[in-house]
C-alpha cells in the first residue's frame, strides 16, 4: 500500500472543485493515493465514472461507520454532512493500513510540494493550520479576521495530516465520534460544525504539530497578512515564502467580496482567481443539475426545510416513530412536519 493516502468530501455539486484539488495533488504528489467521500447520489441522467476521474477510491456516505443512514443523514445541511464524514473517513483510511492520512478541502488548490507536513509527520501524530499565524495590525482586521477564528475556530480545518501511530489514531477515533453526533453549524452553542473541535487537540493528545508557515492554506481570512507576488519565473509567493496551497472558499458567490476586500489592491489575487475559474469551467460535471444535493428533497421533491432537520435532530421521539425521515405520503415525517410546523 502506498505510503500517503488523501481524501476529500463533496456533494455533485462540488465535483468540479475537487477535480481541480485532484488535478494539483497529482502534480505535486504524484504517488499518493487519492479518495473521494461522496456524501450523495447521482441524479437521473448523470453519468460518474471513477475510472475517468483521478481519484483513485470512491467512498459513499453509507459506506462508513455512521449510524444508520437516513436517520443520521437528515439531521444535516449539506455542509454539515460533508464535514461529519471527515471524521469516520479518516479512520476508514487509517484502517487500511495507510501511514499517513492528509485531508484537503475541494476548494483547495496545490501549488507547491507539502515538504513541511511530511516532515512534520516524521515526528508528529497530527498536523494542523491556523487561521491565522500573525496578529492583525488595524481594527478592521481584528473584526474581520481574529474575532471571527474565535467564532469559527483557531484551525482551518480545511486541512488536516494525521500519522497512523497509536496518538493518531485516537485522534482520529475522539473526533470522529464527535462528528457522528456534534457536527452542526450552531456558533451560538460553540460549534462549528467539525473545526471547533480541534481547538481542544493540542490539550487532549501529544503530538500535535501546529503549521504556522505563511503559504499553507492561503485564504480571504488571513490574505491581508500573507500579500501574493508572482517571481519573475512565475512562482507565487505568500509573505514572501512559496504559495503551498490557496483555499477558493466560496469563489464565484459571497467568497469573492471578502477576497477583494483582503487583496489591498493586489492583482496577483485575481490572476490566481482567472486561473481557478479556467480549470473549474475545464472541469465541470457535464449535466448536473445546478446546487444538486439528493439529500435537499424528500422523496417527492419538495425541499426539506431547516426546521424539519432541526425538529428531527432534537426529537427522539420522533426518530423512534419514523423509520425513513426522507419519506413522502400518509403517515410519513414530511406529513407531520406539514401539519405541525409553521
Amino acid at each position: 500500500m502506498a505510503k500517503t493516502h488523501c481524501f476529500t468530501s463533496i456533494s455533485f455539486s462540488y465535483l468540479d472543485r475537487a477535480r481541480v484539488l485532484a488535478e494539483t495533488i497529482k502534480q505535486h504528489h504524484p504517488d499518493w493515493t487519492l479518495w473521494l467521500c461522496m456524501s450523495d447520489l447521482e441524479p437521473d441522467g448523470f453519468e460518474f465514472d471513477l475510472a475517468n476521474e483521478l481519484f483513485d477510491h470512491i467512498v459513499r456516505v453509507w459506506e462508513l461507520d455512521v449510524p444508520s443512514h437516513h436517520e443520521w443523514v437528515f439531521k444535516h445541511d449539506v455542509v454539515e454532512l460533508c464535514t461529519a464524514v471527515k471524521g469516520p473517513m479518516l479512520q476508514h483510511i487509517l484502517a487500511q493500513g495507510a501511514e499517513r492520512v492528509y485531508y484537503i478541502d475541494p476548494d483547495i488548490a496545490v501549488f507547491q510540494p507539502l515538504v513541511h507536513v511530511e516532515a512534520a509527520l516524521e515526528t508528529s501524530s497530527i498536523v494542523l493550520t491556523p487561521h491565522l499565524v500573525s496578529k492583525e495590525l488595524d481594527r478592521q482586521g481584528v473584526l474581520d479576521n481574529e474575532i471571527s477564528c474565535l467564532k469559527h475556530g483557531t484551525y482551518n480545518l480545511g486541512f488536516l495530516a494525521v500519522r497512523n501511530d497509536e496518538n493518531g489514531r485516537q485522534f482520529a477515533q475522539w473526533w470522529g465520534d464527535r462528528l457522528r453526533e456534534f457536527c452542526y453549524d450552531d456558533i451560538p452553542a460553540g460549534l462549528f460544525t467539525d473545526q471547533r473541535w480541534c481547538d481542544l487537540a493540542p490539550a487532549l493528545f501529544d503530538g500535535v504539530f501546529i503549521l504556522r508557515d505563511a503559504g499553507y492554506n492561503v485564504a480571504s481570512w488571513n490574505l491581508s497578512r500573507r500579500p501574493l507576488t508572482i517571481t519573475r519565473d512565475g512562482q507565487v509567493m505568500a509573505a514572501d515564502v512559496p504559495l503551498r496551497f490557496f483555499h477558493f472558499t466560496k469563489v464565484n458567490s459571497v467568497g469573492e467580496m471578502s477576497l477583494d476586500r483582503a487583496a489591498g489592491g493586489h492583482v496577483e489575487v485575481f490572476e490566481l482567481l482567472r486561473w481557478y475559474r479556467e480549470r473549474l469551467n475545464h472541469h465541470a460535471a457535464i449535466g448536473l443539475p445546478g446546487r444538486w444535493w439528493h439529500y435537499s428533497c424528500y422523496e417527492d421533491g419538495m425541499p426539506v426545510q431547516r426546521r424539519d432537520r432541526l425538529v428531527w435532530r432534537e426529537r427522539g421521539d420522533l426518530r423512534r416513530a419514523f423509520d425513513n425521515p426522507f419519506a413522502s405520503g400518509p403517515g410519513t415525517f414530511q406529513q407531520w412536519c406539514m401539519q405541525h410546523l409553521l
